[in-house]
């Protein structure tokens, strides 16, 4: 190949994978499009299989590298408003995560010349699952929540959760992509004279799945005018309340104190504030008082609560002395915890510790294997958590309820657990002011929508700027304040009991779809053994 050849083959690689990269974050909330573009999922990643059908091994891992790094930065371009690492560290780690998918995925096609896009489509199902779990966890970006408002394709949540949508969205890419490089089948496969023809059966079976998901999807849907509700008022200050000094702290909580004075003539069940709307630490500066005047404005808030009748969850650092996981008396042997606490009357009676932290920024378990990189992070300005460790239900007037912390809701095995412990109402307390960018709370919004389907259980949301929301069990927003303003939003919500499958079996389709990867795998080695080309 002539070097002006290699130039536009080199050239058109990049125009495949510049429209990989704008079509899967434009699929997701965006400047451009603020619910996203969901039907740009549905051809998302052709641009994707089609590079890796025509690349080298060596090259499908430098164009994965490549994508993961381009992908995400373009997608999550406001992390870098969260924490001065964070876009950095994500993008590393999904330029490592692709460029090992690119070389499995180029691995399916080689192994299985004909019908490897079917072995590629689970890949990436197992991918999708794969990277929400352990200390990296991270649920931003799985295709099946581009299509968080699109309803009657979501229902099918109640049972797959958020996986089935994946499956059903990710599988066109893939076979589109085969059915435009037939003669890459033909390079592999010289002997076979026959013209290439698309492979039809598959896409039967998934124009069949389709269509059962949006009959079923339509069916699904309830009416839930006659059921019990809660009425809950959600309160937007819109401050980011880690900002600033005690002075700050002081109007922050007048302003919250207002917003909730005015919901409070409705009469609600609940006064929700958002994660940490409350910055001085409500439990250490009661029983310690080692600030005065932390401890007034601790006071003041007790005082308040005090006289209220409405119950009030309140997100807050729950500091407390443990010597055993903290031994340094120059911090008093402090421990942070990111909590939701239920106050009646002013006194704190139950309290849930956030259990899922967002790595590196909120938490770091290798401080011993890796003291320098600790070191980095703690020099900027981390403020890492302890986790907690118990699946909270509140309880008020026969009410239960459960309260995930931040991103927390965008994890369906938490409300899943939260559900299963007796949960009938999820509230979720989050902050994501500190990205000052409406596509990120939107984003975030998206992943919500999918735990109230996938449980059968409404959902609240106090944002400290949006979005601050009601959702009730079918996805539909039933109410939201407009974002980047002061608000109080008091909703009546359905309050259910039945129980979903999703609640019932988990996440049973990401492990059927890893157990057919690997039984896929060993029967094309064994015939690529036996010698037999395999289409």
């Amino acid at each position: 190949m002539n070097i002006q050849a290699r130039k536009g083959l080199f050239l058109t690689n990049v125009a495949a994978l510049a429209l990989g990269v704008a079509l899967f974050a434009g699929a997701f909330p965006n400047p451009f499009f603020k619910n996203g573009a969901p039907f740009l999922a549905w051809i998302a990643y052709v641009p994707v299989f089609w590079l890796i059908s025509r690349t080298s091994v060596v090259g499908s891992v430098l164009w994965g590298a490549v994508y993961g790094y381009a992908a995400y930065g373009l997608f999550n371009y406001w992390l870098g408003a969260f924490h001065p690492l964070a876009g950095v560290i994500v993008c590393a780690i999904y330029l490592v995560y692709l460029a090992i998918l690119f070389l499995l995925l180029k691995a399916a096609v080689t192994l299985f010349p004909r019908r490897g896009y079917i072995l590629q489509w689970l890949l990436w199902l197992c991918f999708e699952y794969l990277r929400t779990q352990g200390f990296l966890g991270y649920a931003y970006g799985i295709t099946g929540y581009s299509q968080w408002h699109i309803l009657p394709i979501i229902q099918i949540a109640d049972i797959f959760g958020v996986w089935g949508v994946s499956a059903l969205v990710v599988f066109p890419s893939a076979w589109i992509a085969s059915a435009l490089t037939p003669q890459a089948v033909k390079d592999t496969v010289p002997y076979k004279k026959a013209r290439y023809k698309p492979d039809l059966i598959p896409l039967c079976v998934w124009a069949f799945c389709l269509a059962g998901s949006l009959v079923y999807g339509f069916a699904a849907r309830k009416d839930y005018a006659a059921e019990k509700t809660a009425r809950i008022t959600l309160i937007q200050h819109n401050t980011d309340p880690w900002l600033g000094d005690i002075v700050e702290y002081r109007r922050n909580f007048e302003k919250l104190t207002r917003l909730s004075d005015d919901a409070l003539r409705e009469n609600p069940d609940l006064v929700v504030w958002s994660e940490t709307a409350f910055v001085p630490r409500i439990f250490w500066h009661q029983t310690y008082r080692d600030d005065e005047a932390s401890w007034l404005l601790v006071k003041d808030l007790l005082d308040y609560l005090a006289r209220q009748t409405t119950p009030f969850v309140i997100g807050n650092d729950d500091g407390r002395r443990e010597p055993d996981k903290n031994p340094n008396a120059d911090e008093k042997y402090r421990v942070d915890y990111n909590a939701a606490l239920l106050f009646e009357r002013g006194a704190i009676v139950q309290q849930y510790r956030k259990n899922h932290l967002v790595p590196f920024t909120e938490y770091f378990p290798y401080r011993k294997q890796l003291p320098f990189f600790y070191k980095l992070l703690k020099e900027a300005d981390t403020h890492f958590w302890e986790k907690g460790t118990e699946r909270t239900v509140f309880e008020i007037n026969d009410l239960k309820f459960s309260t995930p912390i931040c991103f927390e809701d965008t994890f369906g095995y938490l409300s899943r657990s939260f559900v299963k412990n007796g949960a009938e109402l999820i509230v979720n307390l989050t902050n994501d002011a500190w990205s000052k960018s409406l596509s990120a709370q939107m984003q975030h919004l998206g992943m919500a929508v999918f735990r109230a389907v996938e449980t059968r259980r409404s959902l609240v949301r106090a944002a400290a700027s949006g979005q601050t929301c009601a959702i009730d069990p079918n996805g539909d927003i039933l109410a939201m304040a407009e974002p980047f303003t002061e608000a109080q939003l008091t909703v009546a919500v359905p309050v259910m009991r039945e129980t979903s499958l999703y609640v019932k079996y988990g996440d049973f389709l990401p492990f059927v779809s890893m157990a057919a990867v690997v039984v896929f795998i060993i029967f094309g080695l064994i015939m690529r053994r036996a010698g037999k080309i395999l289409s």
